[in-house]
This record gives C-alpha cells, sequence and structure tokens, in this order.
C-alpha cells in the first residue's frame, strides 16, 4: 500500500466511530498525531451540531494542526474550516423551503404507495431537517446503536424507499446513510462532490488522496466516491481504522 498520500480523507460513522457515538480518546490521540504530518477531511451524513457534539469536541490538537483539518457535515453539502481559533462555513448548500417541500411530500407519497409502517417505537425525529438535506431514519434520530444495528440486519427496506424516492425526485440526489438512514440533497451532492470539494479546497489533486471508509462497496454510503477515481481502502469499524493510521506514522 502506498504510503506518500498528503490527504486522507475519513468517512465518519463506522469509519473513526460507531454510529453517532462520540470519538474515541485514542482515536482523538491519533488523528491529532497524523494531522502533523497529513491533511484530514472528515465525512459525514449529519449535520454541524452533531459533528460538533460527535467529533470536534471530543479531541484537543493545537492551532496550527487544526489548520490541516476539514470536516464535511451532510455527506459533503457543507464544509468548514479553522480559521483565527474557530470553525468557518466554506460552503452550506441550503435547500429552499419549496426544494424541502417537494421532498417531505415525496417521503409521504412512498410509504403510503409503498405501505411503509414506521417502526412501533421511535427514538427522536424520523424526518429531519438539516438544511441542506432532509434525512429519513428509520428509527428516529436518537435511536440506541443496538436497536440500528437490529433494524438494518433485519428489516432494512431502503434499497426499495431510495429507488422509489429518486424515481420521484429526478432533480434530487438520494441516498442511503449509515444504518437506517435516507439522504436527500440538492442534485450531484454526495460524499463524492465533498471528496473532490476537500482535494480542491486543500489545493491538491485526486492523486494526493485516500478515502478511508466502511461502506464502499456498491450501495454502500461511501460508494459515490469510488466515482471520483481516487485511492479508497475500506475498513470494518474503528479498530481497522486505527491499525490504517498507525500504518501511515
Amino acid at each position: 500500500m502506498p504510503h506518500d498520500w498528503k490527504i486522507i480523507i475519513f468517512d465518519l460513522d463506522g469509519t473513526l466511530t460507531e454510529s453517532k457515538a462520540p470519538l474515541q480518546d485514542d482515536m482523538g490521540t491519533l488523528l491529532c498525531k497524523l494531522l502533523s504530518a497529513k491533511k484530514i477531511a472528515v465525512m459525514g451524513g449529519g449535520n454541524y451540531g452533531q459533528f460538533t457534539e460527535q467529533f470536534l469536541n471530543r479531541f484537543n490538537c493545537s492551532e496550527k494542526l487544526l489548520a490541516n483539518l476539514l470536516v464535511l457535515p451532510t455527506s459533503g453539502a457543507s464544509m468548514y474550516r479553522r480559521h483565527s481559533g474557530a470553525w468557518e462555513e466554506t460552503y452550506r448548500l441550503l435547500l429552499s423551503n419549496e426544494e424541502k417541500k417537494e421532498i417531505n411530500r415525496a417521503f409521504e407519497e412512498v410509504f403510503r404507495d409503498m405501505g411503509y409502517e414506521s417502526p412501533g417505537t421511535t427514538y427522536g425525529d424520523v424526518i429531519e431537517d438539516r438544511g441542506t438535506q432532509i434525512t429519513f431514519s428509520a428509527l428516529g434520530q436518537k435511536a440506541p446503536l443496538a436497536e440500528k444495528e437490529k433494524w438494518h440486519r433485519e428489516r432494512d427496506v431502503r434499497p426499495a424507499l431510495r429507488a422509489a424516492l429518486q424515481a420521484r425526485l429526478p432533480s434530487f440526489t438520494v441516498t442511503s446513510g449509515g444504518l437506517t438512514s435516507i439522504d436527500a440533497t440538492k442534485k450531484g451532492i454526495d460524499k463524492g462532490y465533498g471528496v473532490e470539494q476537500a482535494v480542491s479546497e486543500f489545493g491538491a489533486t485526486l492523486k494526493d488522496a485516500v478515502f478511508v471508509g466502511d461502506a464502499l462497496f456498491e450501495g454502500g454510503n461511501d460508494y459515490a466516491v469510488v466515482r471520483t477515481g481516487i485511492d479508497t481502502v475500506a475498513v470494518s469499524g474503528s479498530e481497522e481504522t486505527k491499525r490504517f493510521i498507525n500504518s501511515l506514522q
């Protein structure tokens, strides 16, 4: 495996952390060390608030090192970079009110037409407006990891739902996310787009970068990066990610 990449782009959930779980201390230490030698971008489906709680507040690096870090919430539909001691928005591709109404209407129609029934118990909002994307989470935004894993294993109907939604929303991009989610964004906005924006922000090319994720298989929520031609490394969780990071040092 070549070790001359200048930029390491990580998926968040399932790669650096468990689904919506806080970053572990030892992972934070490894990332700070890696930032002294590489530029890093971290991408996931959550909004900026979720990124702050789950990732940014969970490790301490010097301001000099944080200058080498980008975060891309909502799967690349927004980007933040450190400047003068604060995280500043580089871009944020907000959905208009009319676009949000169209997406929500499509969810309602697909659920009705396919006879989809929500589980008896949900945890938090099932449909969430994240500004740059509308996210459906089958068990709700705050579902316990064990419950999400069980639903994903036994009841995951997202492939059919996603296909039906995409057919109704040709002017948007509809993707699966995490274990239980479906995301709708502006057309062409996905993790592949995020990868291209991150590399450009760092003033580099795709040949300088690698993407590390747990769902790079066809149909997986990281698969969109494959079309960019970027090098990829598939992992099955945070422990494999730690081993990959150690291999770079």
